[in-house]
């Protein structure tokens, strides 16, 4: 059995409504109700609460809501032919769970438009041409509930008389919105409860967003460091796998075969290894929140190219967090980027393969009963049927992007 694994800005004021809306207000240059290109628009998402709908969100009505199943999920507005979009605004009804963090999302190409922490205030980012607007709560205190979710072009109009204040005023945005998505939290160690027992045979093939209410999915495989077992989970290109456990013994984990989004799943227990991204068309797949334990070797493992973001992540007993792959059968540029992370008891953060050009980037991570974890180590990537070579740690250099100040030690 292996040692195992375990964002923000807002700019503008807001004018004051009801205490029953929390609202995103839009810049002094918004445009009247009237240009709101939502009502013109139709709408989908991740999942939906009992007695809400997607619609809910566009139909100018603040009395009705769409809710995710669970407390993070995405809601999107979408149009027939591209449409230009800059700003937007979310109105979310009173009752619901409390948001701290969140993104904006490109719905066409799944770029990252902007992220921020807590209730958010104004929404705007660079002009974009796009058919599909998403609304992505990655971490919230329960199911949100989401009234009115407008959406703006560029322009002139006249400001907004609604909205009340945010409780949490603004702080300056920075000089460009952020590129990756909100961390979800600051990792505490705390392992969350299983909400039930799911019991499979095989592999779960996940196409879209697979939401899994948070229940422990159990098992395949023998926990042991074999290269030849299935995955719990394999999931598409694009895809979403959420709101999950895994039991013990969990095969090879989780497959990503192109990229995609791992958000708040947790390993009791990985066995080979918790994730393996697998993707080769230099996209980036995300792990966002979430945690694992009772490791002995690596816990992401990247077989593929592109980037893997992994972000508000918890780690207890484990060799690696990240490692590149230094012998697979294909030899690739890697990148990671590491930020707002947890690590207990571990050996190293990021193995990277220097010789390939890869990169690690690594920030706010926590280290605790790991005085002597390597932080960014680097390797010698070698052809299949070979050992890479280990040739030291880096700091602030080319293949090291982490600086001492980055690390803390507990």
């Amino acid at each position: 059995m292996k040692r195992s694994v375990a964002l923000r800005w807002s700019a503008g004021a807001a004018t004051a409504i009801t205490a029953a809306a929390i609202v995103m207000t839009l810049p002094a240059t918004q445009a009247l109700a009237a240009d709101n290109l939502s009502l013109g628009g139709g709408a989908d998402g991740s999942s939906k609460a009992s007695g809400t709908s997607y619609g809910n969100v566009k139909d100018a009505n603040t009395g009705t809501y769409w809710s995710p199943a669970s407390a993070t999920g995405y809601v999107s507005v979408k149009w027939s032919s591209a449409t230009a979009v800059s700003s937007a605004i979310i109105k979310q009804s009173s009752g619901g769970g409390s948001i701290s963090a969140w993104r904006v999302l490109n719905g066409d190409t799944g770029a990252v438009l902007t992220s921020g922490n807590g209730s958010p205030s104004t929404i705007s980012f660079a002009s974009t041409s796009l058919k599909k607007l998403t609304f992505d709560i990655t971490s919230a205190s329960g199911a949100p509930r989401i009234a009115e979710f407008e959406t703006y072009g560029g322009g002139g109009g006249t400001t907004p008389t609604t909205g009340p204040t945010p409780t949490s005023p603004p702080t300056s945005p920075p000089t460009s919105p952020p590129t990756t998505p909100p961390a979800g939290g600051t990792p505490t160690g705390a392992w969350p409860s299983s909400a039930g027992s799911v019991s499979i045979s095989g592999t779960v093939n996940v196409s879209g967003t697979f939401d899994g209410g948070m229940k422990t999915y159990c098992c395949i495989g023998d926990g042991s460091q074999n290269e030849s077992q299935d995955p719990m989970f394999k999931i598409a290109n694009g895809g979403t796998l959420q709101n999950v456990i895994l039991g013990s013994p969990a095969g090879d984990g989780v497959h990503c075969e192109g990229t995609c989004t791992i958000r708040n799943v947790w390993w009791n227990d990985i066995g080979e290894d918790a994730a393996t991204f697998k993707g080769t068309g230099n996209g980036t797949s995300y792990v966002i929140g979430g945690g694992a334990r009772n490791g002995s070797d690596k816990t992401f493992q990247h077989n593929g190219n592109g980037t893997v973001s992994i972000s508000g992540f918890y780690l207890s007993g484990s060799g690696k967090l990240y490692r590149g792959c230094g012998n697979c059968t294909s030899s690739y540029t890697r990148h990671v980027k590491i930020d707002n992370v947890l690590l207990n008891d571990i050996d190293m953060v990021a193995g990277i393969n220097s010789n390939w050009g890869d990169t690690a980037t690594i920030t706010r991570v926590t280290l605790t009963n790991s005085s002597s974890a390597t932080v960014c180590g680097k390797y010698q990537g070698v052809a299949k049927g070979s050992e890479p070579k280990y040739l030291g740690a880096g700091w602030n250099d080319a293949n090291c992007k982490v600086s001492q100040s980055d690390i803390t030690y507990r």
